[in-house]
């Protein structure tokens, strides 16, 4: 276990431990909450390591020293830096250090009322959110979503968890839930992103008016309904790669999309089995093999498609195949001796 997933109280037993080798080990993984330590070994990690700025306890001098060198935005999301720091930060003129501090748990209510007021809107939406972050494991779950655009393809660990947070838990069903029905767009795509969110609320998310909230919902939660995947899938290419294998991708319905302008979404509609006559003549050559992977093309089309080089990898996945046309199939590959399509029992 992280050192840094413990609480205060576990750290304290072990620091205390009556075996000495427990108490040394503990004392060597304490480090990073040790400011003296830390400065010591800042040299062997590169003194602008953003790492130890970002999660460790600094020194006073190690403080005065990120805001002379410029070093502060890791700061800003440091947990163990004391208020009169924090107070700084979030004053700073740059505006992405600032919206950093805003949803801090830690942020003061007088502080939370200032930027509340600041120019930038970013700004402002973050500090929006309080009471919402009100422990670190919510602060870092709703960073891991916040301004990360509809194409954001980062993974998203289950259930939000960082070993910088005491402990190193999610936030609770609860918080998901309340997030889930915020009006703040950014709540909600947080609650969307979380697996875990109940079906009831899925349902819901899955027809709300922000899109980051139907994408993330698409992507991240077993239960999004199967016609939200494919209009993410249509509307999101970066999300194509993943949705496509998902069990609950729908596999028909999709033939409206055939004349699509994008080739991919026209291949994905092209092997709809509902498709009453396949595109195997389709301009684009993806879409013609989709297209011969079809199975309700009849045997008399599909020894044509096997017969042309451009579809004969798509028909030789045809699931209308029979074992028999496949044992030829193979025979040939493997031994180079064709069998005549009419030679074989269909």
């Amino acid at each position: 276990m992280e050192w840094q997933s413990l609480t205060p109280a576990q750290r304290a037993g072990l620091l205390d431990d009556p075996d000495p080798a427990v108490r040394e080990e503990a004392q060597d993984r304490n480090w990073q909450l040790d400011p003296e330590r830390v400065e010591a070994m800042l040299p062997s990690f590169g003194s602008r390591n953003g790492f130890m700025f970002g999660t460790c306890a600094l020194s006073p001098a190690l403080l005065e020293q990120c805001f002379a060198d410029g070093t502060v935005l890791p700061l800003a999301r440091n947990p163990h830096i004391p208020a009169y720091v924090l107070a700084r930060l979030a004053r700073h003129p740059d505006a992405e250090v600032r919206a950093s501090v805003a949803a801090r748990p830690d942020v003061g209510p007088d502080l939370v009322a200032e930027l509340r007021q600041d120019p930038d809107d970013d700004v402002r939406m973050r500090a929006r959110l309080h009471p919402f972050p009100r422990t670190w494991a919510e602060y870092w779950a709703i960073d891991q979503v916040i301004g990360h655009g509809p194409d954001c393809t980062c993974p998203i660990g289950e259930p939000f968890t960082t070993p910088n947070t005491e402990p190193a838990v999610g936030p609770s069903p609860d918080w998901f839930a309340a997030c889930a029905v915020s009006e703040e767009p950014v709540l909600r795509r947080v609650a969307a992103s979380w697996p875990g969110l109940s079906a009831e609320l899925a349902e819901t998310l899955a027809q709300d008016d922000d899109e980051e909230v139907r994408i993330r919902l698409a992507c991240h939660h077993p239960l999004a309904p199967p016609h939200l995947l494919l209009d993410v899938f249509v509307t999101r290419p970066a999300h194509r790669t993943h949705l496509l294998p998902l069990p609950a991708f729908p596999r028909t319905g999709r033939a409206h999309l055939i004349d699509h302008p994008d080739p991919e979404v026209r291949a994905l509609a092209a092997a709809d089995p509902a498709l009453p006559v396949p595109p195997v003549e389709d301009p684009d050559a993806s879409v013609r093999l989709a297209a011969a992977t079809n199975p309700s093309l009849s045997p008399e089309a599909l020894e044509t498609l096997l017969a042309d080089p451009r579809t004969a990898e798509g028909a030789a996945a045809n699931p209308a195949l029979t074992v028999p046309r496949m044992q030829a199939l193979l025979d040939h590959c493997l031994n180079g001796t064709a069998t005549p399509p009419e030679a074989v029992q269909r």
